[in-house]
């Protein structure tokens, strides 16, 4: 555990404070108000540095955005279209949200529309069957990975 104890350790030069200290990287939150002239007894903050470089190397090994959105950016608004179809059928009352406590045939509502894409692409509400199937598969492995924690 490192203790950083003055303000020299918590600010830049600037007198802007660091946000987080990660092995050699340093960011800055630049939005922040200058805090020079605070008292050194403020500032005792303690810094785990081995748990620091594991979270940040789950962050990095979890490419949300360079490794599905940017694969897939059209796939993923359309299954987002399918979540308010849905969500306004059944819930036309409430706000987007997936009630989890109802329809857990997940894997056979899948392979149900998969079956009605090969015949008619389109659903009767006018809606992708594969996109039902993706928004399906992506509730099926939601699950999978919440039960299985």
């Amino acid at each position: 555990m490192t203790t950083i104890t003055n303000m020299e350790e918590t600010h830049d030069e600037a007198g802007y404070p660091i946000d987080a200290v990660s092995g050699t990287e340093i960011a800055y939150l630049r939005s922040e108000p200058r805090m020079k002239g605070v008292t050194e007894d403020v500032y005792n903050i303690e810094v785990n540095a081995e748990e620091v470089k594991s979270e940040a190397k789950e962050r990095k090994d979890t490419p949300v955005y360079s490794g599905v959105l940017k694969y897939f950016p059209n796939s993923i608004k359309y299954i987002s279209k399918v979540s308010k179809v849905g969500n306004d059928q059944h819930h036309p009352d409430k706000p987007l949200h997936w009630d989890m406590t109802k329809s857990k045939d997940e894997e056979d509502a899948l392979v149900r529309h998969l079956i009605d894409h090969s015949v008619n692409p389109i659903d009767t509400d006018g809606m992708l069957h594969l996109g039902k199937v993706a928004w399906r598969a992506l509730a099926a492995l939601e699950r999978h990975l919440t039960d299985n924690k």
